[in-house]
C-alpha cells in the first residue's frame, strides 16, 4: 500500500493503526527518495494527527494475561527438562502450543490483569500446566522435518526481495508475450 493511500484510509478513518503506521516507516525506511505527493500526503497526516482528526492506535491496549502464564509455566518447566538431558526445545514452539489450546484471558487495566492472573490460578493452573506439558511431549517428539523455517520476526528486508527475485527468475519465462 502506498503512503498517500494509507493517509487516505487514515482520515476516512479517523485513526491511524500500528500495521499502517509500519507500513509507512517501511516505505520511508526503503525508499531512497520520496516523492512529492508522498510528502504532502505525510504533510497531511501530520496535521491530522497534530489536530486530533487523526488518531493513532497505541500498539497495545490490552494484555492476554494466559501469555504470561503460559510462558512461565513453560519457561520452568522446559529449563528443568534441558538441565537434565542434552536436548533443545523451542519455547516459542511449546507456548503456542499450549496458548491454542487454553482460553484467552485478556484485561485492559492493571487490576483487571490481577484478577484474571488470580482466576486462572485457582480454577485453570491445572489445564495450563495439562497443555504445556503437553506441548513439550510433542515437541519431543516433533521430527527436524523443516530446518530451514524462520522463526517470526527474524527475516531481513533484503531476504524478501531476494524471495521475489528468486520467484520471478523461476517463473516469469511462463509469462513472456507470444508475438
Amino acid at each position: 500500500m502506498s503512503i498517500e493511500k494509507i493517509v487516505e484510509q487514515a482520515l476516512q478513518d479517523g485513526y491511524l493503526t500500528p500495521a499502517m503506521e509500519a507500513e509507512v516507516g517501511r516505505i520511508c525506511d526503503t525508499a531512497s527518495e520520496l516523492s512529492i505527493e508522498e510528502y504532502m500526503a505525510l504533510d497531511r497526516l501530520m496535521g491530522a494527527l497534530l489536530t486530533g482528526e487523526v488518531v493513532a492506535v497505541p500498539r497495545k491496549q490490552f494484555i492476554n494475561v494466559m501469555e504470561e502464564l503460559v510462558l512461565t509455566e513453560a519457561i520452568a518447566r522446559v529449563a528443568e527438562i534441558e538441565a537434565m538431558s542434552d536436548c533443545t526445545l523451542d519455547l516459542g514452539d511449546i507456548a503456542a502450543y499450549a496458548l491454542n489450546r487454553l482460553p484467552p484471558l485478556y484485561a485492559t487495566t492493571e487490576e483487571g490483569a490481577e484478577y484474571q492472573r488470580s482466576r486462572a490460578k485457582e480454577d485453570l493452573q491445572m489445564m495450563i500446566s495439562a497443555q504445556v506439558e503437553d506441548a513439550i511431549a510433542r515437541n519431543l517428539d516433533q521430527p527436524e522435518f523443516f530446518p530451514e523455517r524462520q522463526v517470526l520476526g527474524k527475516n531481513a528486508g533484503d531476504e524478501v526481495l531476494s524471495q521475489v527475485g528468486t520467484l520471478l527468475q523461476a517463473y516469469a519465462h511462463k509469462f513472456e508475450v507470444q508475438v
